[in-house]
C-alpha cells in the first residue's frame, strides 16, 4: 500500500511539478542558472569565509547544504537508481539537476528574503516562513513543518545511518549495532553545538571529502579512458529506452532518475532554504546563485562520479540480478583499484553521512522553532530523539528506509512547488532588483526595494515602518 501510494505520487503529480515549476523559472530568467553561472563561483569567493556576528557566511551556507545533499545519495542512491532504473536514469539526473538549479536559486533567495530575526541572534528563515510571511498561508507552513520533521529527521537519516552501517560492516567486517552506536556518539557531539558548530564542522570536512571523491573517480576515468566514450552512450541509450534495462526500460529510469535525483540535490524539496535563509549576505539573490551551485557539484559532478565507477567495471550488467545500494559502488571501485576501494568508498559514505545527518538534524530544528513551543525543551528531545533514530535504522533492511523516506520526501516537495509556483512574481521581482544592482556595482538589497512585502527590518537591517508595524 505504500509503495502504490509512493508510485502514483511521483508518476502521476511530482514528476510534472517539478519540471513545471523548474522550466517555469528558468524560462521566465532566461535561464538564469546558465547566464550567471560565473556569478556563482564570484559570489562564492567574495562571501565572508567564516561568518559575521548576525550570522554563518554564505560559503558556510554553501558548505552546510552541500554537506546535507552529498551524502548517501550520491553513492548508495546513485547505485540503486541505476540498478532499478537502468543506466538512463543518471540522464533523468542531469536534467532535473538542470532545471533544479533554477528552483534552488530562487527558494534559497526567497528564504533570505523572507527570513527573520531568532531569539538567539541567528537567523531562521524556509518554505514555512516565505509561506507564512510571502503568502498569507497559516496552515500550509505548518503541514510543510510537520512533513520537513517527518522526513529529513526521520526518513533521510535513516537512510544515512543504514548506507554508513551497511557500508562499514561490507568493507570492514563490522557487525551494524557497533558501528550504528559509534555513529550515533559522534553525531551527538556535532547536533548539541548547533548550526554554527554544524558550520565549523562542515567547513572543514566538506572540501576534503568532495576533492577526494572526485579524485578517486577521476582516477577511474583515467585507467579506464578508452572506455568512456561507451558508458556516456550507454546511458543516452537507456535514458530513451533504447536498450533493455532492468525496471522496465524508460518509464524506470525516468522515474528512479527523478526520485535518487530529488533525494541527491533536493532541488525543489524546501529543505536548503532553511540554510540558505541563516547566511548574512547583501542580497537574496547572492546567497541563491551559491546555493545553485551546490546542486551542480552534487548531481552533475558527483553523482556522475559514481555512476561511472560503476559503469566502467563488469560488477554492473544491464537486465541482470545485481547487488544492490552502497555494495554495488563498492565492488566497482574495488575492482578499478584493488580491495582498498571497497575501504576507501566506506570511509567517503561515513564522512559524507555524518555531514549529511547533522544538516539534517538542524532542518528538523528548524521545523520546531516554526512552532516556538518550548525550544529549550522540544530541541534537545529532537536530538535525542534522532540519536536513537540512528540507531534503529542501523540493524533496517533497505526497502524499509527508502520507502518512508521516498514518500515523505514526495510530499514535502509538493507543498513546496506549490508555494514556489505562487510566489513566482515575487521572485521575478527580487532577480530583476538583483540584476539592476549588480550593472551598477556590488548589489546590496534594500527594503524599499519591495515595499508591499512583509519583511523582517531586523534581518535587513533597517528601522521597521510605523505603518506596518502599528
Amino acid at each position: 500500500m505504500l509503495a502504490t501510494l509512493t508510485d502514483w505520487l511521483w508518476s502521476y503529480v511530482l514528476i510534472i511539478a517539478l519540471i513545471a515549476v523548474g522550466l517555469r523559472f528558468s524560462i521566465g530568467s532566461r535561464f538564469v542558472q546558465l547566464r550567471l553561472f560565473g556569478a556563482m563561483f564570484r559570489g562564492l569567493l567574495n562571501s565572508h569565509l567564516g561568518g559575521t556576528a548576525r550570522g554563518i557566511s554564505g560559503f558556510q551556507a554553501l558548505v552546510v547544504s552541500v554537506a546535507g545533499r552529498v551524502g548517501g545519495g550520491n553513492i548508495a542512491g546513485v547505485a540503486v537508481a541505476i540498478t532499478l532504473g537502468g543506466p538512463g536514469a543518471l540522464f533523468w539526473m542531469w536534467l532535473i539537476a538542470l532545471i533544479g538549479m533554477a528552483t534552488s536559486l530562487f527558494e534559497c533567495a526567497l528564504a533570505q528574503l523572507f527570513k527573520q530575526k531568532h531569539v538567539d541572534d541567528d537567523f531562521r528563515g524556509g518554505p514555512a516562513y516565505y509561506m507564512r510571511h510571502g503568502l498569507g498561508w497559516k496552515v500550509m507552513p505548518v503541514i510543510y513543518s510537520v512533513l520537513l520533521l517527518l522526513t529529513i529527521g526521520i526518513g533521510f537519516n535513516a537512510v544515512q545511518s543504514y548506507s554508513v552501517t551497511a557500508s562499514v560492516e561490507s568493507a570492514f567486517g563490522v557487525p551494524p549495532w557497533q558501528s550504528g552506536l559509534v555513529l550515533t556518539l559522534v553525531m551527538g557531539a556535532v547536533m548539541f553545538g548547533g548550526i554554527r558548530r554544524i558550520a565549523v564542522f562542515s567547513e572543514v570536512v566538506v572540501p576534503l571529502m568532495v576533492v577526494g571523491y572526485f579524485g578517486l573517480a577521476l582516477m577511474v576515468v583515467v585507467i579506464n579512458i578508452t572506455e568512456v566514450p561507451a558508458a556516456l552512450l550507454l546511458i543516452l541509450k537507456s535514458a530513451f529506452g533504447l536498450e533493455q534495462v532492468a525496471g522496465g526500460g524508460l518509464a524506470a529510469a525516468v522515474m528512479q532518475g527523478a526520485r535518487r535525483g530529488l533525494f541527491s540535490n533536493e532541488a525543489g524539496l524546501g529543505t536548503a532554504p532553511n540554510v540558505a535563509a541563516v547566511a548574512d549576505v547583501p542580497h537574496p539573490v547572492s546567497q541563491g546563485l551559491v546555493q545553485a551551485l551546490s546542486v551542480f557539484i552534487d548531481t552533475m559532478v558527483l553523482c556522475t562520479c559514481t555512476a561511472l565507477i560503476i559503469l566502467l567495471s563488469s560488477v554492473y550488467t544491464p537486465g541482470a540480478d545485481n547487488v544492490e545500494g552502497i555494495a554495488l559502488t563498492q565492488l566497482a571501485l574495488a575492482e578499478h583499484i584493488g580491495p582498498i576501494g571497497e575501504q576507501l568508498v566506506s570511509i567517503a559514505l561515513v564522512m559524507f553521512a555524518v555531514s549529511s545527518i547533522a544538516y539534517n538534524c538542524y532542518l528538523g530544528e528548524n521545523s520546531i522553532a516554526y512552532f516556538d513551543i518550548s525550544p529549550k525543551l522540544t530541541i534537545p528531545l529532537f536530538r535525542l530523539s534522532v540519536m536513537a533514530l540512528i540507531g534503529w535504522a542501523s540493524l533496517q533492511d533497505l526497502a524499509t528506509v527508502f520507502s518512508f523516506s521516498d514518500l515523505t520526501m514526495g510530499l514535502l516537495a509538493v507543498v513546496n512547488l506549490w508555494a514556489l509556483w505562487a510566489l513566482y512574481p515575487v521572485g521575478r521581482r527580487l532577480l530583476t532588483d538583483f540584476e539592476q544592482r549588480r550593472a551598477v556595482g556590488p548589489p546590496v538589497f534594500e527594503m524599499s526595494a519591495l515595499p508591499d512585502l512583509e519583511l523582517d527590518a531586523a534581518s535587513w537591517g533597517e528601522a521597521p515602518d510605523p505603518a506596518k508595524t502599528g
